[in-house]
């Protein structure tokens, strides 16, 4: 599990400069060295280098994202992954989805998952970060305490087609003067029957913002694009800042562990980090560790001594439930042709070359519906809910305006729209974990996908409400009817079946180093986001919630690491005073 860490080394930086090897690295101390450059760590390289006085490491495992031009490219984020810029990694079979087993990509360059996502921009439901508060027992998580990081991460741009948005987004929620660049996306076809529906349909009402805390309703779609390029954490945070002297980035390079340098009041003091730059390294380096830290049953398994016992360390893991629901439809508007006639495709990305605009400047999404199971629904009974509050959805309805599946390649003829349906508030839990000592070998991915009777209800109900959605008058004479194995699923058994057989997952995994109280005996982080148990040594990245977000969890983790900068920073004044 790779985990944005914050420790010390001793060398030092005169002028600031993107490296791509260590040795080239002068040898003075840094006051910090993070680890990951993806929201989290780009935001605290931006935020930690901004004192002159501190000293400033950034190591990424992969290469520079100027390697890979498609990713500035919003709608070629689908070539992405798998691909050069990204952990190509699989999961060990999910009893969920019958023993398939899926694959698990994660970014892999500058600005990590952030430079190979679909850019979608959302905050989620204001009860989320109340129960976060709640359980951290830190007022300084609730929405309303964070609402100055809410608007200041971003700012609201135009979309690339520059159509009128009025009545399509708040701008009174939003920022103006933020380092990511959000805007909606371009219109489509389908965008007028979709909320046409919605004033047809009352379980799908419209919402004017979905980022106002309460997402409730189908709205108009924000992404991280602006003027047409992916606004990615390097884009936003890091490349505005690499003229700082204090500052700079080692690529390519991996951080194999961190070194405990001494200990203070009976804890570890953790101020080194040990770098390797290729597996041809294997033979110079010892997989005998000094020690870990973790779940000591599990360090025991692989001769790894344990430093600190954390039992929940790479535990708790969720994250969300996708499948892609094909429509046939009667038009041509779709995005469909563009990938199979490359002449149109040529056209497009010259397009966008030349100007930032049409097709290549959008993503593939299109709107988003975000449901609540009917507050009677015999699954409650039981189960709790397990979602955070009356607002907070537990499905997805994503549409795109094209064939789109995560398991099926695309029909060489036809035109489509596809749902996305996609499970929001998990009850099952998985794990991350050690395969080997051997810090180059894959971990053990196991996000336990469906494996509980509320999971597989609730999917089963986000494929029905797609069907009911698009029955509304709205779609007569445009929707044909369902692709594939949907077209024959007629019963609760089929949908099941067809759930199970088709499903993947949206690449969201979190909460396997989770956030709790001071001083509680569970968890892996403080509300500071130190880890327990250590000194020096921070967790900033989406595995310190608790709970999977009722949201695409980007812009979340942008806002805890704006947070967490601003935590270290009063820490530096404490000392200092």
């Amino acid at each position: 599990m790779r985990l944005p860490l914050i420790s010390l080394l001793f060398l030092k930086s005169v002028f600031a400069a993107v490296y791509t090897d260590p040795s080239l690295l002068p040898n003075s101390p840094y006051t910090y060295i993070i680890v990951g450059s993806g929201p989290g760590g780009s935001v605290l390289a931006n935020r930690l280098s901004a004192n002159p006085n501190n000293r400033v490491l950034l190591i990424e495992v992969g290469p520079s994202d100027t390697v890979n031009p498609n990713i500035r490219v919003p709608f070629l984020c689908t070539t992405l992954v798998p691909a050069d810029v990204s952990y190509n990694e699989t999961t060990v079979p999910q009893t969920g989805f019958g023993g398939r087993s899926i694959g698990y990509p994660r970014g892999r360059t500058l600005g990590g998952s952030s430079s190979v996502n679909y850019m979608v921009w959302t905050r989620g439901p204001a009860s989320d970060f109340n129960r976060l508060a709640h359980e951290t027992g830190d007022h300084g998580w609730s929405w309303k305490s964070l609402r100055r990081i809410l608007t200041g991460v971003e700012t609201l741009v135009p979309p690339p087609d520059g159509h009128d948005t009025t009545g399509e987004i708040d701008p009174s929620i939003h920022g103006s003067n933020g380092p990511v660049k959000i805007s909606l996306h371009d219109k489509t076809a389908l965008d007028s029957r979709i909320f046409k529906a919605t004033s047809q349909l009352a379980e799908f009402p419209f919402n004017k913002d979905m980022n106002s805390g309460n997402p409730l309703g189908f709205g108009w779609t924000q992404f991280s694009i602006g003027d047409g390029q992916r606004s990615s954490a390097t884009a936003s945070y890091l490349t505005p800042v690499l003229c700082r002297p204090n500052l700079d980035v080692l690529v390519n390079t991996l951080a194999t562990k961190v070194v405990q340098t001494g200990t203070q009041d009976g804890l570890p003091i953790f101020r080194g980090v040990e770098i390797a730059q290729s597996c041809l390294w294997h033979a110079l380096l010892s997989y005998c560790y000094e020690g870990g830290i973790g779940d000591s049953a599990e360090l025991s398994r692989f001769n790894i001594r344990t430093i600190v016992d954390l039992p929940d360390v790479g535990k708790n893991m969720q994250d969300h439930v996708l499948l892609l629901n094909p429509f046939w439809v009667n038009s041509s508007s779709t995005g469909d042709d563009i990938g199979r006639d490359s002449r149109r495709s040529k056209d497009g990305l010259a397009q966008w070359e030349a100007s930032h605009t049409g097709p290549f400047a959008a993503s593939v999404g299109g709107n988003i519906g975000w449901l609540r199971l009917p507050k009677h629904s015999p699954i409650f009974k039981q189960v709790r809910d397990p979602s955070s509050g009356p607002h907070a959805p537990h499905i997805e309805l994503l549409t795109v305006n094209q064939f789109f599946s995560a398991v099926q390649p695309p029909p060489a003829t036809g035109h489509f729209m596809s749902i996305g349906t996609i499970l929001l508030t998990p009850t099952s839990r998985g794990s991350i974990t050690l395969a080997s000592a051997n810090p180059f070998d894959s971990p053990n991915i196991d996000p336990a996908l469906l494996n509980s009777d509320f999971d597989i209800f609730t999917m089963r109900e986000a494929v029905k409400a797609a069907l009911r959605f698009v029955a509304a008058p709205a779609f007569k004479d445009y929707v044909i009817g369902p692709f594939g194995d949907l077209a024959e699923a007629k019963t609760d058994a089929d949908i099941e079946a067809y759930v199970r057989s088709q499903s993947s997952n949206v690449f969201h995994p979190a909460c396997t180093a989770y956030m709790s109280r001071k001083g509680s005996a569970h968890g892996v982080v403080d509300p500071d986001f130190s880890v327990k148990k250590t000194i020096g040594l921070r967790i900033v990245d989406g595995s310190v919630l608790p709970h999977v977000p009722a949201a695409h969890p980007q812009a979340i983790i942008f806002i805890i690491a704006e947070r967490a900068a601003e935590l270290i920073l009063a820490s530096e004044d404490s000392h200092c005073s």
